[in-house]
């Protein structure tokens, strides 16, 4: 089963409010999720981010793939489990 790390929208219209979860590559965006990771609340100035970093860690080192937005929202974090892009130069 292939994990990625991604960003699941809640809130309303125009109010938007994304949890971070783990979930299954196949499973629907708002659907179901093995775990919830943290939350992300772009409507906030400056963005409210809370985050699990062990499990976020855990799961990264399991091999899940973070989405790109959802790699940038760690990277200022300043999560370090975040694999090296050794994939790139290979």
């Amino acid at each position: 089963m292939a994990v990625k790390i991604r960003l699941a929208r809640k809130g309303t219209k125009k109010k938007p409010f994304y949890r971070i979860v783990a979930a299954d590559v196949e499973a629907p965006r708002d659907g179901r999720f093995l775990e919830n990771l943290g939350t992300y609340d772009p409507m906030q100035e400056p963005a409210a981010i809370t985050l699990k970093t062990d499990r976020v860690n855990y799961w990264l080192g399991e091999g899940a793939k973070p989405t790109t937005t959802v790699k940038s929202i760690l990277k200022q974090q300043g999560v370090t489990g975040a694999p090296a892009e050794q994939d790139a130069s290979a």
